[in-house]
């Protein structure tokens, strides 16, 4: 990987791989759900629908005209640290791409019609996507609220539409001169092109950039707090479930730890044979079924607090304490006796082979590389990250399963129309 920094702060990622016929370009932005200002729930959602909304040179739309003309597909997402805007196209199409994406960083084309559009265009994505499915939004727009107390990192990243409501263009144009600025941005490009051609079109297309001044950080630091339980309603969802969250060591002082609550999750519910899955499931018949994650959006896709989930689908007849008291079991073996070494050595190739097949994908590997370079300055997590994880000792795996067990925890039952946990 090649890295530089223009004059106007931009940190760019150069990622040749080859003759490959495809190109990923990728742009991360320092701003996400925990940038949303009180008041302003969901404000970092809603920015990522308005960056496509035209800038100077692009009309409304037409970004993903060009990108889909020239064979191509363009997305964007908002995490809790940061919002990406991402394309994969033949390499012919790079400096398209390259143009697209500065155009829209110099500035937007900001207009009311646009800004009510897009409030109308969230609204449908509530109701489809959380409100008008099963589970839909759970844990992750609600865990944090009962985990966390800080408005950065407890509110909902959809927010509340009746704060969007009262957004207007002009602090829209101020949110994107100081959060959408070159200093607070990764430029990605992955794939097949001529590293010395790609040089010179960033530098083209963005190095006229102006500096801008950066806004100040967030602060989502927090203590931990105790350990809190909440309840939601879910009427559509056949089955009760429960989520328990957890602070998960900060990757920028503890990779490592990280890194050892990455191999339990596997080693828990990474196979229908995982240690919490089987038992749960196969073994006392509480559960349908068991998942866990390190992050909501996968592992290392934000900065410190992050939180490790377990989620579990219960049976209508489990009870909250019986399925505490299971999960807490089978932690409390792995804290003592640690994994068994044949079953990690299985689950560690399973998880390398994972994360080298995801990075085989050119989308992925465009994406996760510049979120490492943006929220860990470590670009190269993505060649790294898979051989670290198979490097991962017992003594660890049972220190994070101790870890789990000693540090308070929220947890949320998700309640139906049929069935309560109780």
């Amino acid at each position: 990987m090649r890295h530089l920094t223009l004059d106007n702060g931009l940190r760019v990622v150069l990622d040749a791989r080859g003759t490959a016929p495809a190109v990923g370009v990728a742009v991360h932005y320092g701003t996400g759900f925990r940038s949303d200002p009180p008041g302003r729930s969901g404000f970092a959602h809603l920015f990522e629908h308005l960056m496509f909304q035209g800038s100077a040179r692009v009309a409304p739309g037409q970004h993903f005209a060009v990108v889909q003309g020239s064979g191509g597909t363009a997305g964007g997402s908002t995490h809790q640290d940061h919002t990406d805007f991402y394309q994969v196209a033949p390499t012919a199409a790079l400096e398209r791409l390259l143009f697209l994406e500065a155009d829209r960083m110099a500035g937007l084309r900001l207009t009311e019609e646009g800004l009510r559009v897009q409030l109308r265009v969230i609204r449908e994505e509530i109701r489809t996507q959380v409100e008008g499915r099963p589970y839909g939004g759970f844990p992750w727009t609600v865990l944090p609220g009962v985990l966390y107390t800080s408005f950065a990192n407890a509110h909902n990243g959809y927010g509340d539409v009746r704060d969007l409501e009262q957004v207007t263009t002009a602090e829209c144009a101020a949110f994107h001169e100081a959060s959408y600025a070159p200093s607070q941005a990764v430029l990605t490009v992955c794939g097949g092109f001529d590293e010395a051609e790609a040089v010179r079109l960033v530098r083209r297309h963005f190095g006229p950039l102006s500096p801008r001044p950066a806004p100040p950080p967030v602060r989502a630091d927090e203590p931990p707090g105790a350990g809190r339980e909440a309840d939601c309603h879910d009427e559509l969802a056949p089955l009760p479930a429960l989520a328990l969250g957890h602070r998960m060591p900060d990757p920028a002082l503890e990779l490592p730890a990280y890194l050892d609550h990455m191999v339990l999750s596997a080693l828990l519910t990474g196979t229908e044979r995982a240690e919490l899955t089987h038992h749960l499931v196969g073994v006392t018949g509480l559960a349908a079924a068991v998942r866990s994650g390190c992050g909501f959006f996968g592992p290392l896709q934000a900065r410190d607090p992050d939180t490790f989930h377990v989620v579990i689908t219960a049976h209508p007849d489990a009870c909250v304490n019986e399925l505490l008291a299971e999960t807490d079991a089978v932690l409390a073996r792995l804290s003592s006796h640690g994994p068994d070494p044949a079953r990690l050595a299985r689950t560690q190739a399973q998880l390398r082979a994972s994360l080298a097949r995801g990075y085989d994908s050119l989308l992925q590997r465009t994406r996760h590389t510049g979120a490492f370079a943006l929220l860990h300055d470590r670009a190269e997590l993505v060649d790294e990250l898979p051989r670290l994880a198979s490097r991962v000792e017992p003594l660890g795996v049972a220190a994070a399963a101790e870890r789990l067990l000693r540090t308070p925890r929220a947890t949320l039952r998700l309640r139906t129309r049929e069935a309560a946990l109780v």
